[in-house]
């Protein structure tokens, strides 16, 4: 660089791309995490000895680490320089990925696996400003596929990762899996990246009450969020009061963003148009991607019975489709208006969603399929023009804080979905239940004829037919109402994709020089 002061140099050169690449896997890490675990999540249960409560924790505590720490990073990248931070977010993400490998109680996973969530949030929006700042608007046509390939690809593949390795190994390599790649990120980024220089300045004016406050905001939220819909909302005490921390906590960090000159949240990226809409994207796209990647693997493990690596064989196609579909949505951003590849994104997102609201208890792979195919395809041309037309307009300087914004959108988005999803399931499920079980009656000829058939089965076996067909009844009753309940949470994404759709022509394209660098 040419000044010390200088916080972006714009010069392309091999060394930061190959740096570049190196941040780009770390990110993968980072955001594999999330889902790797989650498949496994029984199996890290019996080895721990943990309780069904306990055992949520283990993803509970990444994510509310990881929540807190993706703003925050803005602010540290500015401060640190995004050498430093990446270096040692790196390291720490790796050596608690080895703790938790090394944990004999639930007391120590999860205080391990909120560490491994904090210092991999530190990760992620460094590479989206990375991309942004040293890549000449010429060339984001490459690298922005390969980080909305790698941001979806990651949670989607998660639970088929996760699966293989609990199953032919064990669960402890869920996270020893990381070590020898994260050791390779750390000293790959400590010596290449050299984007910008430190202000250690900035640590004078580092706002420790922002600091418990966006603490207090985000980590308050993501429990209530993630505990509130199974256990009643506001019903239980512990979600009560995590909802007032979470108020308080949100009062005070807006106002020491919006009253402090060094705030640790620059929220003043929100003034760009593009930058709004497009966040307001990133958080559907959060609802989209990890919704889905939650529904179908709970689809076929609680209607199917699948294990968890028949259910990573199963999702695995989604994938894929992306990985598939990256290239050619690559070359289609240069080529067409982003906001008609977008309103193409969202509807073909809206019709995937659509086509599993003619699901019956007997859907498999080959039902599962074409709209896992057209999910895919549509997650692709969704995450790139709203990463170009969000970022690609903003200025260099704002471009750490926003990328970290525009990050947290993509997780909230996902936790609120997750939330409503699991109250729509849950309340829908009931009423489906009581409406059908009202129907299945003595006077029902039906029913009576399904009874029969059952009891005449059980008892050619041996068993008490009558008692036993009551309960196989019951249990098909109970079937039937949860995949009621699953085509009435695909209604309402099919419907909030198509209606957002059209909002994608209210963003600007990118102008030609863009925020980025050139040669």
């Amino acid at each position: 660089m040419s000044a010390p002061d200088q916080e972006f140099s714009t010069e392309l050169t091999r060394r930061r791309v190959i740096a570049f690449f190196i941040m780009v896997f770390g990110m993968f890490m980072a955001i594999l995490d999330i889902q790797i675990v989650s498949a496994s999540l029984p199996d890290i249960q019996a080895g721990l000895g943990a309780s069904s409560d306990e055992i949520s924790w283990v993803q509970t505590s990444y994510l509310i680490a990881e929540v807190v720490m993706i703003p925050l990073s803005g602010f540290l990248a500015r401060m640190m320089s995004t050498r430093i931070l990446f270096a040692l977010a790196a390291a720490g993400f790796t050596a608690s990925s080895f703790m938790c490998a090394t944990s004999t109680t639930i007391t120590e996973m999860i205080l391990w696996r909120g560490l491994q969530g904090f210092l991999g949030g530190g990760m992620i929006p460094s590479v989206f400003a990375a991309a942004f700042t040293i890549f000449p608007p010429a060339k984001r046509n490459v690298v922005s596929p390969l980080i909305g390939l790698i941001a979806t690809l990651a949670p989607t593949v998660g639970p088929t990762v996760g699966g293989y390795l609990s199953h032919t190994m064990s669960w402890h390599w869920l996270f020893l899996v990381n070590v020898i790649p994260g050791i390779g990120v750390t000293i790959g980024a400590w010596m290449l990246i050299d984007f910008d220089r430190p202000k250690w300045s900035l640590f004078n004016r580092f706002d420790w009450l922002g600091l418990g406050a966006l603490a207090a905001f985000l980590g308050a939220m993501e429990f209530v969020l993630e505990e509130g819909p199974g256990n009643d909302w506001f019903d239980d005490d512990m979600v009560s009061t995590m909802t007032v921390i979470m108020v308080v906590g949100g009062i005070v960090t807006f106002w020491r963003a919006f009253t402090r000159e060094e705030p640790l949240v620059d929220f003043s990226a929100f003034r760009d148009t593009n930058f709004a809409v497009g966040s307001v994207f990133s958080f559907t796209m959060g609802i989209g991607l990890y919704g889905l990647t939650y529904l179908y693997p709970l689809y076929l493990a609680s209607i199917r019975g699948y294990d968890s690596l028949m259910i990573g064989e199963t999702v695995f196609v989604s994938g894929l489709s992306m990985f598939i579909s990256a290239p050619l949505v690559g070359m289609l951003s240069s080529r067409v208006d982003l906001r008609a590849i977008l309103l193409v994104g969202f509807m073909g997102f809206a019709s995937s969603t659509w086509i599993l609201t003619g699901m019956t208890a007997e859907w498999d792979f080959w039902e599962l399929l074409l709209p896992q195919i057209i999910r895919g395809m549509s997650l692709m041309l969704c995450m790139v023009p709203i990463n170009n037309l969000a970022l690609g307009t903003l200025p260099p300087s704002k471009m750490k804080g926003a990328s970290g914004l525009y990050n947290l959108m993509r997780n909230l988005g996902g936790a609120v979905g997750l939330a409503v999803i699991n109250t729509v399931l849950s309340d829908r499920s009931s009423l489906h239940y009581a409406r059908l079980s009202e129907a299945v009656t003595w006077s029902n000829d039906e029913a009576l004829r399904q009874l029969s058939l059952l009891a005449a089965n059980l008892t050619a076996h041996g068993l008490n037919g009558t008692t036993g067909a009551l309960q196989q009844m019951a249990a098909r009753v109970e079937a039937q109402a949860t995949v009621m309940s699953f085509i009435d949470v695909f209604v309402l994404i099919s419907l909030l994709f198509a209606s957002l759709a059209f909002a994608s022509l209210l963003m600007k394209p990118p102008a030609a020089r863009g925020g980025g660098g050139a040669h």
